[in-house]
């Protein structure tokens, strides 16, 4: 996945974890390892608000790095950005756009450290092999050979797999994800070695090359105007592109969000969702015309449309444990054609919401407003929702760039009720969690907790008001 940042007023079959430590060699997974490539769901009670200490940051404070995605294959947690070194223990390690760590205490870096020119928005293991990952980004090479956007390494040395093709993605890779045999790869693409897909493609794992599971043909960008005089119009770098996805927890059904106004010759905006137990994969009926514009606009239809420069909007979604919800975390400031003077806030920009996820038009359970700061991630498990950004307040449905009536103080991260989206509270009343104002890019739930990827911006490095977590933070499961 890729974020747009802004601010406004993401030998042996078994070793021993000693094996997996930097120095020791390089590392490989557990046998019978399983690959986690979308959240863990099933813990109750909610993470805890303070984070586990001896968790890998980024070094660097005064340049802004960031951690775009952070997933788990076997015993091993796999970080990948836009960084040049990681900091454990105030030891620094170098490390280019892409590392590791165990996945349990004392996660311990790893000596895996492939040298990836460029950053890395996403990586991908392909079911239980965690042998060898797929990256994609805006890279041109990996130790020294050529390969642009889109490649597979080993994780014991991190040398390319050249089985999987290096002439690669003819555009920025925004998102991976691995699926029965297929890796989904989304972003501003038109071809994967040589083949012409558009922005939305399934290559095999073993060839690089397109396998005919997405045959979709996602296309148009968001092209509108508000009415002030001259009229503002979206930016000229706006075009068509798939931003982010996930998995559902049954492994049946995937969402998508970008910049695109149709797929599969159906009218789609911001999201949609896929079938992939089809082969090939199809379009669903889910949607919903508060986003995508099929009840028109204000006054009688929705305000769909968010500020011009931030047409794309829903950066981010998460499934219910049950797979029966879906939750969306969004940017866009206020809808273009509503004042931010008008209160309640109205439309998706800068809110998290909940939708059924019934495969037909639906509009929304609840929606939660921070009162114009951007959501960029989300995740969810059985008693809360959380949601990630650079925001202040939660429930601030009255307050734009202040806090209204009722807002909570609650910055950089928040829990939402899975019922009806108020913030979860302690036991003082006052907001259950926080952290610095990071642009938190991506939250993966596993058996171990809740893992936040985001930015050291600004010298962003407290997660729960504990120091020390530029980039990755985990809030734990208490122990049972």
């Amino acid at each position: 996945m890729r974020s747009f940042s802004h601010w406004r007023a993401a030998g042996v079959a078994v070793v021993a974890v000693a094996a997996l430590a930097v120095g020791a060699g390089g590392h490989s997974s557990p046998a019978g390892a399983t690959s986690i490539p979308h959240s863990k769901t099933d813990q109750t009670g909610g993470v805890s608000a303070t984070p586990a200490s001896g968790t890998p940051s980024l070094t660097k404070t005064g340049t802004q790095e960031v951690i775009k995605q952070l997933v788990q294959c076997g015993n091993v947690m796999y970080a990948v950005g836009s960084f040049t070194s990681i900091t454990q223990n105030k030891v620094a390690y170098p490390r280019y756009n892409v590392f590791s760590f165990d996945a349990n205490p004392p996660y311990t870096i790893t000596s895996w450290a492939p040298d990836v020119n460029g950053k890395v928005n996403s990586i991908t293991f392909n079911g239980s092999n965690c042998a060898d990952a797929y990256i994609g980004g805006e890279f041109t090479s990996i130790n020294g050979t050529t390969v642009k956007y889109i490649a597979e390494i080993d994780t014991v040395v991190g040398n390319l797999v050249p089985a999987f093709g290096t002439t690669a993605a003819g555009g920025e890779v925004d998102t991976l994800l691995a699926v029965d045999g297929h890796i989904i790869a989304g972003g501003s693409f038109y071809s994967i070695n040589s083949g012409k897909v558009g922005y939305l493609s399934s290559v095999s794992p073993v060839t690089g090359k397109g396998d005919g599971f997405i045959n979709l043909h996602v296309t148009g960008h968001y092209d509108y105007c508000n009415t002030s005089k001259p009229p503002v119009c979206t930016s000229k770098d706006n075009h068509t592109m798939v931003y982010n996805q996930q998995l559902s927890h049954n492994g049946k059904l995937d969402l998508v969000e970008g910049n695109f106004t149709s797929v599969d010759g159906q009218p789609r905006q911001q999201i949609f969702m896929i079938n992939v137990s089809t082969d090939p994969a199809t379009l669903t009926a889910w949607t919903s015309p508060q986003f995508d514009g099929s009840d028109g606009n204000l006054p009688k239809g929705y305000p769909y449309q968010c500020t011009v420069n931030e047409a794309f909007y829903i950066r981010g979604a998460a499934w219910s444990p049950n797979d029966e919800t879906v939750y969306t975390a969004a940017t866009g400031y206020h809808p273009w054609n509503v004042a931010t003077t008008q209160e309640p806030r109205t439309g998706l920009c800068d809110s998290v919401a909940a939708w059924p996820a019934t495969q037909k038009p639906e509009t929304d359970t609840w929606i939660e407003y921070s009162g114009c700061d951007s959501y960029y991630t989300v995740a969810a498990d059985s008693t809360s929702v959380y949601a990630a950004g650079h925001v202040r307040w939660a429930d601030n449905t009255d307050g734009c760039n202040k806090a209204g009536p009722g807002a909570v103080a609650d910055q950089g991260m928040q829990g939402l009720s899975v019922a009806n989206g108020t913030v979860d509270l302690n036991s003082g009343n006052t907001a259950e969690y926080t952290m610095d104002r990071a642009n938190a890019q991506d939250m993966l739930i596993t058996s171990e907790g809740l893992w936040i990827a985001s930015t050291n911006r600004y010298g962003s490095n407290k997660c729960g008001n504990v120091s020390g977590h530029a980039g990755i933070c985990l809030l734990p499961y208490p122990s049972s």
